[in-house]
């Protein structure tokens, strides 16, 4: 069964309630998990590319792509020529602990072919002056992509991709359920099923957005490079604290 498409209005909320969330999962890590229960609530939406064992060549396909990924990001050290160029900040004015300059375009060819020279997005994170440093990428496929297709793209014995599911959008007037110590909408949110979020009047999306996989080329250590939690002060998301998420096919 293919999964529900998302609007274009549906997707400028969902990725508003996204980045909101995400700014208040990294402050929330840093609190007790007992006082903070969104943290427990994001196990049942994020959704991991399977850990293949290493396979020939392997390390040297995800070599080559670090490589190329350099070379994508030379020309955007200065933000403003990612600006020029038709990379889009991503709710500039929220305040997020990593921005994404996100090129339409690129997103869109992506879907069909992978061309590590032209991430979807580039990865900043913001100065107290207001500009910005730049620190990675991101690669992207639709949501309806394989994980053979996604290996055939970056070795997943290297990288792990990753969905957000199972979002349940709120009824009218019940934002506030989003955010606080126990939400129960959105992903951070309790309610991760279909029939939960229908009794609560909610609109439940199985994938918001499609598969995504972060990487930062200028580190050394190559869990650093395809860090895809929050130990390293890259990603969105602290997967050590989620025994419970699901990591499988």
């Amino acid at each position: 069964m293919s999964p529900t498409p998302v609007r274009p209005a549906t997707f400028v909320v969902l990725s508003a309630i996204l980045v909101v969330m995400t700014a208040s999962a990294l402050r929330g890590a840093q609190t007790p998990a007992s006082s903070t229960g969104g943290m427990s609530g994001m196990m049942g939406h994020m959704y991991l590319s399977t850990l293949r064992a290493l396979q020939p060549g392997d390390q040297k396909r995800a070599d080559t792509i670090v490589a190329d990924a350099k070379i994508a990001m030379e020309p955007y050290q200065d933000y403003h020529r990612a600006l020029a160029d038709n990379f889009h900040i991503f709710l500039p004015n929220i305040p997020q602990p990593l921005y994404h300059f996100t090129n339409y375009a690129n997103s869109r060819a992506a879907n069909w072919n992978f061309d590590p020279l032209k991430p979807t997005s580039l990865l900043y994170r913001k100065n107290p002056d207001g500009a910005y440093t730049l620190i990675g990428v991101m690669y992207t496929d639709r949501v309806t992509a394989t994980q053979d297709e996604l290996n055939d793209r970056i070795p997943l014995s290297i990288a792990r991709w990753h969905q957000h599911v199972n979002f349940c959008k709120a009824p009218f007037g019940e934002w506030s359920q989003y955010f606080g110590p126990h939400p129960r909408f959105g992903l951070m949110g309790s309610i991760n099923t279909r029939d939960a979020c229908d009794v609560a009047g909610g609109v439940f999306i199985p994938h918001v957005l499609g598969w995504m996989v972060h990487v930062y080329p200028y580190e050394t250590d190559p869990a650093k490079i395809w860090s895809i939690d929050d130990d390293h002060g890259h990603d969105n998301m602290d997967h050590s604290a989620m025994p419970g998420m699901n990591m499988n096919n």
